[in-house]
Parts: C-alpha cells; sequence; structure tokens
C-alpha cells in the first residue's frame, strides 16, 4: 500500500511539474461557444536584447471566422499589443500576418481565417530590474458566422528572465512563420486603369494556370470583380477593377495567389511600382468582332458616315459644288487624288500618333487630341478663319474648288489640305460602326491598326473621289451660277456654330480665363481679315495684307498662357445625374440597382446630340424613373484614367459609350447612336 501510495504521489507530482512547463508560456483562455482564444510565447523565458515572439492563438468554432489586415468588404482586423515590464520592457503590435483565406459572402469577398490560427508578434526587450517579466497583452477582434460579435480580452503571462529555451508552444510559431508569404522573386507594376503585371521567371502558363491578387489595404479594388487573366512575353497581367481609394501614379502592395497544374496554390507578397500604363498590351475584348477584314469594313463604313458630320459637310460640299464649275476631267482627278492622299496621310498620323502614346503608357483614343486646350483653341482659329474664307473675306484655297486665282496655282495643294481639314474637324465624331474598328485597331498589331485607320480614311474620301472620277457624276450637280456664292456663304455659318460650339468646350476644360484669350484671339483674327479686304484694290495693298498675316498671327503667343485642362470641375447639368466613379458603380450593383452608364464628352458631336434628341427627352427621363434606373454620366473632357480604363473593358477607345446594367446579370452595350425607343426597350428587357 505504502508502495503504491507513493508511486500514486510521485505520478501526480510529476504530471503538475509537467504541467506547469507546458502551460508557463500561454495564458488562461478567454472562452465563448464561438471560440476560444490565448495569448502564447514561443520561449519559457525572456532574456534583454534577445528577440522574443508572443502570439494570439485562435480555435474557433466550426462556421466561425476572424479577419485578416484587410477584412475584405466586410469586418475588422485584429488588433493586438503586447507590453513587457519587470525583468524586460518593450511592446509591440505588429502582426506577422499568415496568409488568409479567401472568404466569399454572397455579393461581398472576406479575408481571415477558420479553425486555428497564431497571428504573431515580434519584440527586442530592454533590460528591467527584477527577475521575472510580466507580459501582457490586449486584444480586440471580430467573430462572424451568421452574425458578427466583437470581442476583446486581456491576457497576462509571467515568465523567467533567463536565456530563452523553445517553449511548447514553438512549434505553433515555427508553422506560423510558414504560412507568412514570402516576397516575390518577380517584379510587379500597376497601371492607371487597374492592369497589374508581373514580370519574370516561373509565370508562364505551364507554372501558372491561375491567379488572384489580394490588396493588403480594402476599398483599393473591387474583391468580388473577376481578375482576367492574360499572357505577357515575360510573365502575365491581372485586370483588376480600381474602385474610389485606387490613385493612379501610387504604388501598391498586397498578395498574389498562383495557381499550378502540379502543385498547392502559393502566396507571395508583391509591391507594385506605379507605371503609366502596362508593360504588355493586354488580350482584347472579348466581343471584338473577328477578323481584321471586318475590322477595316466596320471603319470604311464609319469613314463614309463622317461626310454628313455637321463639322465636315459644309467644306466638302464646297468642295463638291466646285466641280459642277466643269474643270476639265484630268485637273478633276488629279484634284480628287490629292484630296484622298491628304485625308490618307492625316489618319495615318493620327493613327501613329495615336499607338505611340498609347506605347508611351498614356490612355489616349478618338478624338484625344481635343482633350488638350491648345487644339481645341488651334482648330477653333482654323475654322474661324475658313468661315471668313466661306464669307469671301479671304481668299483661301482651301474652299475655293477652282474659283479663285490662288486655287488655279495651287489646286492641287488646295486639295491636299482640304483633305487634312476635313479629318482633323472630323474627329470629335465616332460615327455609327467606328467604335468597335478603333478599339480593335488599338488592340491588334501596329501594322493591322494602321490598315484600319487607313480604311476610315477611304471611307471619309470615297463620296468626294468617286463624284470627281466617275464620268457623268457632274451631271448630278446643279448647273452653275449665282447661287454657288450664296450657298459658299450660307455654309459659313455652320462653320461658325461650330467655333460657338469648341468655345463652349474650352470653357469646360479650363473655364472663363480661356475663353477670354480665345475670343481675343479670333478679334485679332477678324481684325486681320478686314485688313486683308482694305488691301484689295489699293496701292498699299501688299503692305496692308502682310499686315493682315501679322495680326492673324499674333495669337500663337497665346497658347502658351492657356491654363492647363482640368482646373475646372464640372457637376453633372442635372440633379439626377450621378457623376461616374468606378467604386459608386461598384456599389449600386452589389444593391442590385439598375445603372445606366453614359460616357461622353464636350467635344463629341455624337454624344452632345444622343443627349439632346434621346437622353434628356420626357420620355426617357420618366422610363429611367418608373424603373429606378441611376443615370450615370462621365465626362471624358479632359483626361480621366478611370474612364479611359471603363472605356477599354468594354472594347472602345473613344465616346460615346452606352451601358445598361440591369439589376441581375451583366451590363449590355448599346449602340452609339441612340433613340428613345432604343432606350426604353433595353431598359424593359
Amino acid at each position: 500500500m505504502r508502495l503504491t501510495a507513493l508511486a500514486s504521489f510521485l505520478t501526480l507530482a510529476l504530471c503538475l511539474v509537467a504541467g506547469t512547463v507546458v502551460h508557463a508560456a500561454e495564458s488562461a483562455p478567454f472562452a465563448t461557444e464561438r471560440d476560444s482564444v490565448t495569448l502564447v510565447s514561443a520561449s519559457d523565458a525572456v532574456q534583454p536584447g534577445q528577440p522574443t515572439r508572443f502570439g494570439l492563438h485562435f480555435h474557433l468554432a466550426p462556421g466561425w471566422h476572424t479577419y485578416w489586415k484587410n477584412p475584405g468588404d466586410a469586418g475588422e482586423p485584429v488588433a493586438l499589443t503586447v507590453t513587457l515590464s519587470g525583468g524586460a520592457t518593450g511592446q509591440a503590435s505588429a502582426i506577422e500576418w499568415p496568409t488568409p483565406q479567401r472568404l466569399p459572402e454572397g455579393p461581398l469577398m472576406s479575408y481571415g481565417y477558420t479553425s486555428e490560427v497564431l497571428l504573431p508578434v515580434t519584440l527586442r526587450p530592454e533590460p528591467g530590474d527584477d527577475t521575472t517579466v510580466q507580459v501582457k497583452a490586449h486584444a480586440e477582434w471580430l467573430v462572424c458566422a451568421a452574425v458578427c460579435v466583437p470581442e476583446q480580452a486581456d491576457f497576462t503571462l509571467t515568465l523567467p528572465k533567463a536565456p530563452p529555451t523553445p517553449s511548447a508552444e514553438a512549434p505553433l510559431f515555427t508553422q506560423a512563420a510558414a504560412r507568412v508569404p514570402k516576397a516575390a522573386p518577380f517584379s510587379a507594376t500597376i497601371a492607371p486603369d487597374g492592369v497589374l503585371t508581373l514580370s519574370g521567371a516561373g509565370l508562364s502558363s505551364r507554372h501558372v494556370t491561375d491567379a488572384w491578387f489580394i490588396p493588403d489595404t480594402p476599398g483599393i479594388v473591387d474583391q468580388v470583380a473577376p481578375q482576367p487573366l492574360a499572357r505577357t512575353g515575360s510573365g502575365l497581367t491581372l485586370k483588376l477593377k480600381p474602385l474610389d481609394a485606387f490613385h493612379a501614379g501610387t504604388p501598391l502592395d498586397g498578395l498574389v495567389e498562383l495557381h499550378s497544374p502540379d502543385a498547392a496554390p502559393e502566396t507571395l507578397a508583391i509591391h507594385a511600382h506605379s507605371v503609366a500604363m502596362p508593360a504588355a498590351p493586354i488580350q482584347p475584348p472579348p466581343a471584338m468582332p473577328d477578323g481584321w477584314l471586318t475590322l477595316a469594313g466596320l471603319a470604311f463604313l464609319g469613314g463614309l458616315i463622317l461626310n454628313l458630320m455637321p463639322c465636315v459637310f459644309p467644306v466638302l460640299a464646297m468642295k463638291a459644288v466646285g466641280l459642277a464649275r466643269g474643270q476639265e476631267t484630268g485637273h478633276r482627278v488629279r484634284g480628287a487624288m490629292a484630296y484622298m492622299v491628304g485625308v490618307l496621310l492625316t489618319f495615318a498620323a493620327l493613327g501613329a500618333i495615336t499607338l505611340a502614346i498609347r506605347h508611351a503608357g498614356i490612355a489616349a483614343g478618338w478624338g484625344f487630341q481635343f482633350q488638350s486646350p491648345v487644339f481645341v483653341t488651334a482648330i477653333c482659329w482654323l475654322l474661324f478663319i475658313v468661315a471668313l474664307g466661306l464669307l469671301g473675306v479671304f481668299e483661301l484655297p482651301v474652299i475655293g474648288a477652282g474659283q479663285t486665282a490662288i486655287s488655279r496655282t495651287h489646286g492641287v495643294l488646295a486639295d491636299f489640305f482640304t483633305g487634312l481639314l476635313a479629318v482633323l474637324v472630323a474627329t470629335p465624331c465616332t460615327a455609327p460602326f467606328m467604335g468597335a474598328a478603333i478599339a480593335g485597331a488599338l488592340a491588334t498589331s501596329p501594322l493591322a491598326a494602321m490598315g484600319i485607320f487607313l480604311s476610315m480614311g477611304l471611307g471619309l474620301a470615297a463620296p468626294f473621289v468617286l463624284l470627281a472620277v466617275l464620268p457623268g457624276a457632274g451631271r448630278l450637280l446643279p448647273r452653275p451660277g449665282a447661287w454657288m456664292d450664296t450657298l459658299r456663304q450660307f455654309l459659313a455659318f455652320p462653320v461658325l456654330g461650330t467655333c460657338v460650339w469648341l468655345i463652349w468646350v474650352l470653357d469646360r476644360q479650363v473655364g472663363s480665363t480661356g475663353v477670354l484669350l480665345l475670343g481675343t484671339s479670333l478679334l485679332m483674327v477678324g481684325f486681320g481679315g478686314w485688313l486683308a479686304i482694305l488691301g484689295r484694290n489699293r496701292a498699299q495693298g501688299s503692305y496692308l495684307r502682310v499686315a493682315a498675316l501679322i495680326v492673324c498671327l499674333l495669337p500663337l503667343p497665346l497658347l502658351a498662357v492657356l491654363p492647363p485642362a482640368g482646373v475646372v470641375a464640372h457637376t453633372p447639368d442635372a440633379s439626377d445625374v450621378t457623376p461616374y466613379s468606378p467604386g459608386r458603380l461598384a456599389a449600386l450593383r452589389k444593391e442590385r440597382r439598375p445603372v445606366f452608364v453614359d460616357m461622353t464628352a464636350a467635344w463629341c458631336i455624337t454624344c452632345l446630340v444622343n443627349e439632346r434628341v434621346t437622353l434628356d427627352s420626357a420620355r426617357v427621363r420618366s422610363a429611367f424613373a418608373q424603373q429606378g434606373v441611376t443615370y450615370m454620366k462621365g465626362d471624358w473632357t479632359n483626361r480621366d484614367a478611370s474612364i479611359a480604363a471603363f472605356l477599354h473593358e468594354h472594347g472602345r477607345d473613344g465616346v460615346p459609350l452606352y451601358v445598361f446594367y440591369p439589376r441581375r446579370g451583366e451590363g449590355r452595350v448599346l449602340p452609339q447612336i441612340l433613340t428613345p425607343d432604343l432606350v426604353i426597350s433595353a431598359l424593359t428587357h
């Protein structure tokens, strides 16, 4: 009996000693039916000057989770502060976060942990006076299942001041360290439109089949939106959807989860440097028409329709009427060919400039030059001079069509510059069929893109060339007469109307200062025209004409003092119009509210016509109200990276763009020419 009692006593004593060793580095638990949480130490003692690790150890009940440093669309990250006193002092609160799990919750995405996880911190203690070290920790966290419960607790440990040895909990820290994402061995960049580019070895399709980016900070990108993967020559890209907190030009930190065909997913930490545009082109939009010939055909049709646009028609009408004067066939054909060459070379130049700008990393699309106040001012001057020429103030070979001595001497050159002028004033317009063609051109190879731009030029040049070249086509025009001078003068007023519109565009871009400078320059051009009239039949005519030229050129220095684009902030014209932002659109979509997105610009004539005729009509506004549709407008008058990204996402590189998002399902792109019936049909079906 005595031996049995002694054995029992020794066994109990050993168990107690063992229990003391096992639990010396773990605090008393905070326990609920949802979770059990303790503070643990990686060592059984603390030595000042040597790194010491502590951690919050979670045991979560099935169905419950807590959150990572970026909780996602909902939740709060765990907060932990550890403080030492007594034999050592120090404080730490920077958690070394293990890789989180993605936790989809309906239309939301969260990042966090389930089951069991250790969240460690590391500190380097300073010497203290006591022989023992008091460890105190305060923690706050949120645990969620069907409901979310905020929790907090204070934990304490008492450890000796001595050289440390691994505690019984040390393996937990080893496991946690293995779960902390390592720095990626490849480079990363982020562009203003949200394209994340990864470049380096081990990113080919043989090694990576899919990828997902998790930002360190919430509100940067839409965490539920798809992240399409595309291949580049040196790696891959992920198309992220920026939100309001995303700022172009700012680096982006986070994790990238790489999926391999023959291994478990690997999560790496990346620091993406900001660049102007993706290092390599992303895949063209899936809705793009197939085949180069299809795109070229659409471009030709779009160019054909540009002839009817109000900026272009007056100039071309005078050139066509000039054919009625009965020029001999050879002269007429040479003029038509010169006009076509002017159109094609200008289209080629615009296409090359657009491609070069995009290659340099700047978002640019059709009509991009009208985002420049300098260009708007210059084209307004040019059109004002054309209008004065139509009124007879100047003898302009560009509009003379064989009527003047200048035209007879420089007819081919005049026709060439007419082609150049027609293209420049046509660029604010986006005709039907052009949207897909331009987007396709900017998504394909440079050689194919130039072919598409030239096809558009052929479409613009075709009517005048056919009228000049085809035998007997001139008989379709009225006989020459005094009516031609009257028509020429009448056509000056649509051109002057275009000048008024450009003044409004400049006001939208830079405000009243720009309008004052432009008005002053137009006054000087008009004064130069008056001097030119005085010099026609006077002995000092040559001097007056030189003076007129000098006066007309005097406004050029004003270009240098124009305010930059974007100094004026514009609000929507109506209280029921919501300004576009990626974050606001994402929020409305999550609320399952229908949204009509209108991407427009003050310099886009097609946009303005659609707004006045259709979108501002009582029928359409009433339909918006009845269906609960949010009318969201994006103004691309000045450069805007988020709007450029939205256009690219929908296969466009210019405005207008109209997209209707129903309560459920994906957005539907509407045609570029709208009617009330078409919009109402889209809302109701």
